[in-house]
């Protein structure tokens, strides 16, 4: 393809080059495969697009949708993958300029990289906290980030693993040392795996299964997290050492993985208790895996010999002994004075054995036990300010990951447990008609019962096959704590939890499984949270309720002392987002949040809030480090959890170094603010009243202008489901899960994933910005001051800023030209227009008053990479936004489509979802 301008500071003029030589690697591929014809009806749709962009012109426009619907196959497949191929040619491009960027501060720049672990040393250093009380804030220090397989990951593991390749020729290309003639083979190396790129059929023929889904998940796990993760800590302590002291400094693993791949049942048929059983089978035989790799490694690097220094006879004589009890001859090693590697050759041997036999490792604490026994050996022949850094950081790999890698979270929808409690009560006689009770009711119930030690289950009950799916999840739970450790699930998730019942439901039944055990002195032993997830703008309302009834419960607060008075509450984004606008429900998030945090100080309960976020803008997506800021900052020392979505796995975790950055950003943006507030608790001036007031405001203007076109308008549904390609999505075979709960066609019923995915391909974005200009302006024209309160609070206020930047990356990635396109889809156009004219309304509204806010003469003029990248990508967009609608129409307009015409609109939505990746 042609070659391409980035217009950027001189700092992307790498980047340029690597766009460029990608765009030519690819030109030369589509004449191979399809002739100087192909590239030049790329060239002219993209030049006609790019003319259209700058000036609009009638007659280009018109020639150019002349030229889009009269492409026949093959030639019209061929353009659409010409598109979308180049669009993930640019995303490794930038992925690798963020890597350079990352260096080039490492090596050149004064100053320190906005969230590197340097910059927020450097920061805490200045809040004049002692030593101690660092060290006491790094051991407050909580992040869990939880894996999901939310659908919208289009990308296959094979064309991931060549982007990797392409990543990987790319760096090579940047090494000064390499010759002309290793270049040369490097480049030949490109051309290959772009070729790869273009032979390789980017769409699943098949829909992925839960375990197809669980093996993506470990893939990352595999290839950066296992070495990548330690690191972070490891390289925490060094800064500390080189800019506070260099006392030996004890930085816990404060950031743990988890997942929900193979646990999430909520509207997943397919998870089922086997499912989750493999799934912990698969992540146990992955870690031990790994740690067999770095314990080889390690039996090589230790080979000291008690002939050279001198080793205590109690330790040799303890690894005779061990020797003795778990090798043959033949495993034995062969230099007795050879006393560490003797000690790998038990380890070894033991971590084989590991849930096979008697012989192997109960628990991942046992094998840490033994690497530490070397270390502190080893260490000992060590001056005192040197480390055994490889030995330390297997050391932390076992802390970390366990037997059981991630810890495996489980969730199901509260009306399920419901459902299985009324049958089991109704079989005891306890009462005929639980679900018809009242709320308080049901509590009185529940109550009496968790407090009674008297099981509830019958041997042959003939309850139905729901219910007893229900229980086996619940055995399946208890099993896995005695084969895997209470690590491996911790956590019970309960979807849609609008009452306390909904919480008291879920530990009656892990009561009847013994994983919660009442004792005759009353005395009660827990292994399970239980957390609710508020997901509506409702259930947000109502959060604070719900729990403080919860914590004045007596036989609730054992559960809690049982898990040392912490209790987690998830909180949905993506629900509240679709029932009340992205502006409302991020603002009714964070006052559930503070009003949550502040009752349970009072109750001395620690608190962790699960964050459901991520992915794509209409869900709360975003970088990590900025989805940490944007929470009350004083519930930052409660622990944060956040999900991981399926569609940021691969840009975030795909390539070593940004998997690095990435956690860098989260680590340093959580250290430098918990110990702010740690070093002025009293007197840090968290929010003013006033700012609290105009969110307020702002808040109540915006959902009611959301509700009353998503909810309010009766054509709503219809313009939704014709002028994006929602029922098309289903054919993509991107998820184990169905796009709807209950297979239903309620909008109430439609998962919030699907949702914005269709908004995002149409490039309306709705679900991202919609109705928060009405509630910006509307405060805004309330009173002269009120901008001039608006700007102090983007400029002082994490949550606002936060919150103003995400939108205007919204806007900036959303395109109403484009969009109107898709109007031709809608049947009546009438309709069509008319809805259409409130957003576009709206959108030019929330353009208005944010640049009014921030100050920028256009979107993100602050964040000129960003911004710069979006505009380079536009111009191939659009060709493939055109494409899929004269697609789409065809498809609609035919009774029997052939498989082509299938298949190449779902090809159009796989590159509209590479182009419009979050960037810079």
């Amino acid at each position: 393809m042609a070659e391409t301008t980035l217009k950027t500071t001189d700092n992307n003029a790498l980047l340029r080059h690597d766009v460029n030589m990608l765009g030519n690697i690819l030109g030369e591929i589509l004449v191979l495969h399809g002739g100087e014809e192909l590239l030049d009806k790329v060239e002219t749709i993209r030049e006609k697009t790019k003319s259209i962009r700058k000036t609009f012109d009638e007659g280009t426009y018109h020639t150019l949708k002349n030229e889009i619907s009269s492409l026949q196959p093959p030639m019209r497949q061929q353009v659409i993958r010409a598109f979308s191929i180049y669009f993930h040619l640019i995303n490794i491009a930038e992925q690798n300029h963020r890597i350079r960027r990352r260096r080039q501060y490492l090596l050149t720049e004064e100053t320190n990289q906005s969230f590197s672990l340097e910059d927020a040393v450097s920061k805490v250093k200045s809040y004049n906290l002692s030593n101690d009380g660092i060290q006491e804030v790094l051991k407050t220090l909580s992040l869990e980030l939880i894996m999901t397989a939310h659908p919208t990951e289009a990308t296959k593991r094979t064309v991931l693993e060549i982007q990797k390749r392409i990543s990987e020729n790319l760096r090579k290309l940047d090494n000064p040392q390499s010759t002309q003639r290793e270049k040369a083979f490097v480049k030949e190396s490109l051309f290959n795996e772009v070729t790869a790129l273009w032979h390789t059929d980017e769409l699943r023929h098949r829909k992925p299964e839960v375990l197809d889904e669980v093996k993506n998940g470990l893939y990352y796990f595999d290839q950066t997290l296992f070495d990548t993760l330690p690191s972070i800590f490891q390289d925490l302590e060094l800064q500390l050492q080189e800019k506070i002291s260099e006392e030996d400094w004890q930085v816990p693993n404060f950031i743990r993985f988890g997942s929900w791949i193979g646990g999430d049942r909520d509207g997943n048929p397919n998870v089922t208790p086997e499912i989750t059983w493999q799934t912990l089978e698969m992540q146990r035989e992955l870690i031990l895996k790994k740690y067999d790799d770095a314990i080889v490694d390690l039996m090589r690097r230790f080979s000291q010999s008690s002939e050279r220094i001198s080793i205590s006879q109690d330790f040799i004589d303890k690894v005779a002994a061990e020797e003795h009890r778990y090798l043959q001859e033949k495993d034995t090693w062969p230099v007795k004075s050879e006393i560490y590697r003797r000690k790998f050759a038990v380890i070894l041997k033991r971590l084989r054995q590991t849930g096979k036999s008697a012989d192997g490792y109960r628990f991942a604490e046992e094998l840490a036990g033994d690497l530490k026994e070397i270390k502190e050996h080893a260490e000992a022949h060590l001056p005192k300010t040197k480390k055994l850094k490889t030995m330390r950081k297997v050391i932390r790999q076992v802390e970390m990951f366990g037997f059981h890698l991630a810890t495996l979270d489980i969730r199901n929808h509260s009306g399920e447990h419901e459902t299985a409690i009324h049958e089991i009560l109704k079989a005891v006689h306890v009462t005929d008609d639980y679900s018809a009770l009242t709320e308080e009711a049901k509590q009185e119930v529940l109550l009496e019962l968790l407090n009674d030690q008297r099981p509830l289950l019958l041997f042959d009950g003939g309850y139905s096959e729901a219910t007893q799916k229900m229980l086996k999840v619940f055995r399946m739970i208890k099993k896995a704590h005695n084969e895997f450790g209470k690590r491996a699930i911790q956590v019970y998730l309960i979807s849609m939890a609008e009452a306390p019942s909904d919480v008291l439901e879920v530990l009656l039944l892990a009561k009847e499984m013994g994983i919660y055990r009442l004792y005759p002195d009353g005395s009660i032993e827990s292994d399970l949270d239980v957390a609710p997830l508020l997901e509506t703008i409702d259930d947000l309302v109502a959060g604070p309720n719900i729990m403080q009834t919860l914590f004045e419960t007596k036989v609730y607060r054992k559960q809690l002392q049982a898990r040392n008075n912490h209790q987690e509450i998830m909180l949905g984004y993506s629900d509240g987002s679709k029932d009340g606008g992205t502006l409302s429900a991020n603002w009714q998030l964070f006052k559930a949040q503070l009003e949550i945090h502040n009752m349970a100080r009072d109750y001395d309960i620690r608190l962790k809030f699960f964050h459901g976020r991520g992915g794509s803008l209409g869900r709360g997506g975003g970088s990590l480090n900025t989805s940490i800021l944007s929470q009350p900052v004083e519930t930052l020392g409660d622990g944060v959890k956040i999900t991981e979505q399926g569609e940021v796995l691969s840009s975030r975790y795909l390539l070593e170094d940004i998997a690095y950055r990435n956690l860098e950003q989260a680590a340093a943006a959580l250290f430098e603010n918990c110990a702010k507030v740690s070093s002025a608790p009293h007197q840090l001036e968290l929010r003013k009243n006033e700012w609290e007031e105009a969110m307020e405001a702002i808040s109540e203007k915006s959902l009611k202008k959301y509700q009353s076109l998503v909810f309010g308008d009766p054509d709503f549904l219809t313009y939704f489901n014709q002028a994006t390609p929602l029922n098309e999505l289903g054919a993509l075979n991107i998820g184990s899960r169905p796009m709807s709960r209950k297979n239903s066609q309620r909008f109430e019923d439609l998962r919030a994933i699907p949702w914005v995915f269709a908004w995002t391909q149409s490039r309306h974005m709705l679900p991202a910005w919609y109705a928060a200009g009405t509630g910006l302006q509307s405060f805004i024209e309330a009173d002269d001051s009120n901008l001039e309160i608006l700007q102090t609070m983007y400029k002082e206020w994490s949550f606002f800023h936060s919150t103003i930047n995400n939108l205007q990356m919204a806007l900036l990635k959303a395109d109403m030209k484009t969009a109107k396109e898709y109007l031709e889809l809608v049947a009546d156009p009438v309709l069509a227009n008319r809805i259409y004219e409130d957003v576009l309304d709206e959108y030019e509204r929330t353009k208005k008053a944010l640049l009014q806010i921030s100050g920028d003469e256009e979107l993100l003029s602050h964040k000129p990479n960003i911004k710069e990248s979006v505009h380079l990508r536009n111009p191939y967009v659009d060709p493939l936004n055109y494409l899929q609608v004269d697609l789409i129409q065809k498809l609609r307009d035919t009774p029997n489509p052939p498989d082509d015409l299938v298949t190449e609109v779902l090809l159009t939505i796989n590159g509209v979802a590479a182009g419009l990746v979050n960037t810079g």
